[in-house]
């Protein structure tokens, strides 16, 4: 077992401990913090790993000390820190990290990404995201859990269909062309961002290749919010809180937003990309 692991198997210990003592149900404790039971339960047995604002909640609604609600946030702080390491992150299991995502998504009411090469988890189908979890699970060595971590991605997309949230997303044609599962498979994901482009609350932009990028797309990255940026390497996961980062990142979307073709015509360079996947099948 990983040290990374044991520290979150302690730290859930600790808050059912706390939760145990404060004489509540992990029903009762998630009604108070509005949240899943199911969460509580992850939470518990470290399925999840704990962010600063859960345990923070948490103790709040167990009425912990302040000392030791002090000593809790540094224990969360530092799993946050040492999570971002690709070994720690994909020993977790694929499951674990598509139901932190999940958490993170439940606290944003506007998300902003870009991405170059890959379309973005919220909008992938159960099959092309099957092929990208398998590609996942070999490259880290990740336990293997496709099935458990593809059923989680699907859960997670339930979000876009809540009115009160706001998605722009801006992809790279090239995304589009990215043969990261079969052809059949792309040309029902394709379809997918089709129908995912019309709702009222999702903005889906394309790039053209013909279009001069106004910076260099070196990788891609989430906006939640105004709070926290993701950017995501082959082996770190970058968490950016610091406002200036922030700042920075919203106008690199910004520039990107203002380059790409979004509505109908974003959707017209999809329908373009869709026929050449039905040309090259039938060769």
């Amino acid at each position: 077992m990983s040290s990374f692991q044991q520290a979150r198997i302690d730290l859930g210990r600790q808050l059912r401990q706390l939760r145990e003592a404060a004489g509540l149900s992990g029903k009762e404790l998630a009604q108070r913090l509005h949240w899943q039971p199911s969460k509580v339960s992850r939470l518990e047995n470290a399925r999840q790993t704990a962010t600063e604002d859960d345990v923070v909640r948490w103790a709040q609604a167990a009425s912990v000390p302040p000392r030791t609600t002090d000593l809790l946030i540094q224990q969360a702080i530092a799993l946050v820190e040492r999570h971002d390491g690709w070994k720690q992150r994909h020993r977790s299991g694929l499951a674990a990290i598509q139901e932190d995502m999940r958490d993170l998504e439940s606290r944003t009411k506007l998300f902003r990404a870009f991405e170059p090469g890959i379309l973005v988890g919220l909008l992938q189908t159960a099959e092309y995201a099957r092929h990208v979890f398998s590609k996942v699970k070999r490259l880290y060595s990740a336990p293997d859990q496709i099935d458990a971590a593809v059923r989680v991605r699907m859960q997670r997309q339930e979000i876009l269909y809540d009115r009160t949230r706001t998605f722009r997303f801006v992809v790279l044609e090239g995304a589009l062309h990215t043969r990261l599962a079969p052809a059949d498979v792309m040309r029902g994901q394709l379809d997918r961002l089709l129908a995912v482009s019309t709702l009222p609350n999702v903005q889906f932009g394309v790039i053209p290749f013909n279009q001069e990028l106004p910076a260099n797309p070196v990788h891609g990255f989430w906006i939640f919010n105004e709070a926290l940026v993701t950017v995501g390497t082959l082996t770190k996961d970058l968490l950016l809180r610091d406002p200036d980062d922030i700042a920075f990142y919203t106008g690199a979307f910004d520039d990107f937003a203002a380059a790409a073709r979004f509505d109908d015509q974003g959707r017209d360079i999809i329908i373009r990309v869709l026929d050449q996947y039905r040309k090259d099948s039938a060769l």
